[in-house]
């Protein structure tokens, strides 16, 4: 007998949201120069708010007063700046219903990711780092390390806040200041902050936030009084930003694709690695650049293991970001579900068997199904490009080896998922594996003291943990 769920939406009236918002820039909000955009709910296509937009003059101004910032705010002792960051951990909290309802409004998110996932991973980032910041020559960075200076930090559409919180908590910790541009289709949570470190009454210019689109990006990353570039989003933008920092000096870290394995052998928990397969490419829709795209099973369990996902998919519960029953949530922009439906498509032409459980959409709105594709071969498109939504490859191996030479034959390595009963084969394969992250009987767990990052196309540097001092320190 199976049991259905009555509607249980969570309430709007948690989050006032104005009509209009501006630039937050020395510890006000501003008018921009640009041309204003709107912020769309993904999930019915009804506007949010106007958003300011940042030309090069409202960056410049955003920049200069870092810098002015930053002359105070590295000389204060570690343990005073650790009182900021300890102060926005706690208001994070406090207001975590209001930025749950807020993240998932405008990413389109379920609720239950941005509550349960989302606000306690933001809280405790700036929790870890601000226990660092008192103990910087302790790290391993020398005795005397020292902050770079002006940060400027562009972050992506898929974790907003999250993101938010993993450049600017390590940040603030060493002693920098930061200019913020959050993506253009998500940038409410990123203002809502900028209202954060007003209330824990952060120095004004330590925290600048600059809205707009790639042009606006470009500004900042090519700022020339800016210090350190950290950057989150696509590999083809990542390509722009190198070239464009190349030889200034600027110190840089990019987070980019991933095309990640996940690999179940024959003497795997079923029912774990299924549950594991889902939140490793389901969660965020897909979203995520570390998303298990690729399943790689051992043939010998190939029927049972899909057939046990497939079930599994069947009982996905897709629909309104709010609903706390929701399990998938609205695309986050017709742009991106247009990508998705058109690699989709790349996959049925090319010979791939293309499964979905039966899923009926909503009217308004960009969504896009669970869906499976069998029969995958590894030239494909699906199995080498990055599709970011709701979309698992299916590829079979027989050999440790050959599921290595498989999981390996991607122009990305970001993270990867090993799903075995045997000790001695995990740590095998994470010394082949050439990614960044390698998890094991479990996917897309995340921890402040845990550093993350990639090879290849999928970046450089490591942010997160002890590691992610070393990107905004001049070491």
């Amino acid at each position: 007998m199976r049991f259905e769920y009555a509607p249980a939406p969570e309430s709007r009236d948690v989050v006032d949201i104005k009509p209009s918002y501006g630039l937050f820039v020395n510890g006000e909000f501003t008018e921009g120069g640009g041309t204003p955009f709107k912020s769309v709910n993904p999930a019915d296509e009804t506007v949010l708010a106007e958003i300011a937009c940042a030309d090069e003059a409202d960056v410049d101004r955003a920049v200069q007063a870092a810098r002015k910032a930053f002359e105070t705010w590295s000389a204060l002792p570690g343990s005073e700046r650790a009182k900021y960051l300890f102060r926005i951990a706690r208001i994070v909290q406090e207001r975590a219903r209001e930025l749950a309802v807020l993240e998932s409004l405008d990413n389109g998110k379920p609720i239950r990711e941005s509550r349960d996932v989302d606000l306690p991973l933001v809280a405790a980032h700036f929790f870890y780092y601000a226990g660092w910041a008192d103990k910087l020559k302790h790290a391993g960075f020398g005795p005397d390390p020292r902050p770079l200076g002006v940060a400027g930090q562009i972050i992506p559409w898929n974790f907003p806040l999250l993101m938010l919180a993993w450049k600017i908590a390590p940040a603030l910790a060493c002693g920098n200041t930061v200019v913020l541009k959050p993506a253009e289709t998500t940038p409410l949570t990123a203002l809502a902050f900028a209202e954060i470190c007003v209330q824990a009454g952060l120095p004004a210019g330590v925290v600048n936030i600059v809205t707009g689109a790639g042009a606006t990006g470009a500004a900042v990353a090519g700022h020339a009084d800016v210090n350190k570039v950290a950057f989150t989003g696509s590999t083809e933008v990542g390509r722009l930003i190198a070239r464009s920092v190349a030889g200034t000096g600027k110190k840089l870290t990019l987070e980019l694709g991933g095309k990640a394995a996940n690999i179940v052998f024959e003497d795997a928990a079923i029912d774990q690695a299924v549950e594991g397969i889902v939140t490793g490419i389901f969660f965020n829709q897909g979203h995520v650049c570390c998303a298990g795209s690729r399943l790689l099973v051992q043939e010998s369990i190939q029927e049972e293991l899909l057939g046990a996902l497939k079930r599994r998919l069947a009982t996905l519960r897709l629909g309104d970001p709010l609903d706390k029953n929701t399990d998938i949530g609205a695309i986050n922009s017709a742009e991106q579900l247009a990508r998705i439906r058109t690699l989709a498509d790349a996959g049925e032409q090319e010979g791939a068997d293309r499964w979905s459980p039966s899923c009926p959409l909503p009217d308004k709105g960009f969504w896009f199904p669970p869906t499976l594709f069998t029969g995958v071969a590894q030239s494909h498109r699906i199995a080498r490009e990055e599709i970011f939504g709701p979309v698992l490859s299916v590829l079979t191996f027989r050999t440790p080896a050959e599921a290595v030479e498989k999981a390996n034959n991607t122009p990305y390595g970001l993270s990867a998922g090993v799903w075995t009963e045997k000790g001695s084969r995990i740590l095998w394969l994470a010394d082949k594996l050439r990614a960044g992250v390698v998890w094991a009987n479990t996917f897309n767990r995340f921890d402040p003291a845990s550093p993350f990052g990639g090879y290849k196309e999928s970046g450089y540097g490591r942010e997160g943990g002890r590691h992610g001092l070393e990107a905004y320190l001049d070491v």
